[in-house]
């Protein structure tokens, strides 16, 4: 049994905010996972773990084999699953993973000795605050999926690091639609995450040396293009 995830964890990642019908379409008409990614993500779905939502999965595939990506950088591990699903996509690509969460961090090491024959992926054990700034690498693609209330915390460290030209992806964007909320309409316990994404949106959608987009995939998307080296965040 996994025991750093409870059942009583936040589910607005989990509450679709478009149709039903068309979110069951999504999930049902594409590809699925097969190997050893089917068996994580059945693993993960039973024990209440978080990961990328089917249409996601597709979406990265599209856009792994796409972009071709060669250094890929993810914050928020979890089981390593999608580490794995981008390692399989992008087979050139050397990925370093983001984890604090000691019992995850147990079951990644477990799945990427198992799963990653490739050794693509090197697993870095900590708070993301604290080793962003000891990263070395520029990375090309990045995936954020860890705290969203520290998405617009963890963000000038992201963007020094990342290559013009370069993407990140921000996973849980909508959190079940409490986004476009009132902050006085939303609970207590998920205020803190409102007023961090909300502050993430706010300096980005409209930046001038970032493109941006959302997109209404699981619980919401938001991508971002690095433009230039000539990049402020202001406070």
């Amino acid at each position: 049994m996994v025991k750093s995830y409870s059942k009583n964890a936040n589910h607005n990642m989990r509450r679709p905010v478009i149709k039903e019908e068309v979110v069951s379409f999504m999930r049902t008409a594409q590809k699925e996972n097969t190997g050893h990614l089917k068996e994580l993500e059945i693993f993960a779905r039973n024990e209440n773990i978080p990961i990328i939502q089917p249409e996601i999965v597709s979406y990265f595939r599209f856009l792994m084999q796409t972009l071709a990506p060669k250094k890929i950088l993810e914050v928020g591990t979890a089981i390593g699953f999608s580490a794995l699903l981008m390692a399989e996509n992008a087979p050139a690509a050397k990925i370093t993973t983001i984890d604090r969460n000691e019992e995850m961090i147990g079951f990644a090491k477990t799945n990427f000795a198992k799963y990653d024959t490739r050794k693509q992926i090197t697993l870095l054990e900590g708070d993301a605050s604290d080793l962003l700034a000891t990263l070395e690498e520029t990375y090309d693609f990045v995936f954020m999926d860890s705290a969203k209330s520290k998405y617009i915390v963890f963000l000038p460290e992201i963007l020094k690091r990342l290559a013009v030209g370069g993407v990140i992806v921000f996973d849980d964007v909508f959190q079940g639609g409490d986004i476009v909320k009132p902050i006085e309409d939303v609970r207590r316990g998920q205020r803190t995450i409102y007023r961090g994404l909300q502050k993430l949106f706010k300096t980005t959608l409209r930046h001038q040396e970032l493109t941006a987009t959302i997109l209404p995939l699981g619980d919401g998307l938001l991508l971002l293009r690095k433009n230039s080296d000539r990049i402020t965040i202001e406070d």
